[in-house]
């Protein structure tokens, strides 16, 4: 595929600092990435003598969570570490990466989110005449994400 056509969106890969997990782990696959954005605030400056309009200048910039979801795994070393975060309130941070791949799954752009932690965790609703499979959803906090390649 010529490198000029926009990058499909269904070839990435989820790496976990902390637990050492990476591709080659069934952990970090995941069906969906979402909640990469960013948006910076601004303040509002009134001047005196000024009625026209009020100055607007930039602060702090603000994250989304990014949220990771996936068909259930009966045993999961990421959902042990939400839920030593939920139920006992046991925090351990971990950057967390996600690649882009091209076809031939080498990364063709990645973002890290620098001390991510769990802030939920739910699974889907079960019901009798569907025949999907389960899927948990893992949403994480973090402190900022910095595109790394």
């Amino acid at each position: 595929m010529p490198e000029y056509y926009p990058p499909l969106g269904f070839h990435f890969r989820v790496e976990f600092d902390l637990f050492g997990i990476g591709e080659e782990s069934t952990d970090a696959r995941f069906k969906e990435v979402s909640g990469l954005n960013a948006s910076l605030g601004s303040e509002t400056y009134d001047e005196g003598g000024e009625n026209r309009f009020s100055h607007r200048f930039p602060n702090r910039a603000s994250y989304g969570n990014l949220v990771l979801r996936r068909g259930m795994l009966p045993s999961s070393e990421i959902v042990t570490w939400c839920r030593k975060a939920i139920e006992n309130f046991d925090f351990e941070t971990s950057n967390v990466s996600v690649i882009l791949l091209n076809n031939e799954h080498e990364p063709l752009a990645s973002w890290e989110f620098v001390n991510a932690w769990p802030t939920s965790w739910s699974v889907d609703s079960f019901n009798a005449e569907d025949g999907k499979i389960v899927v948990e959803s893992l949403e994480l906090s973090y402190n900022y994400f910095r595109r790394t390649q």
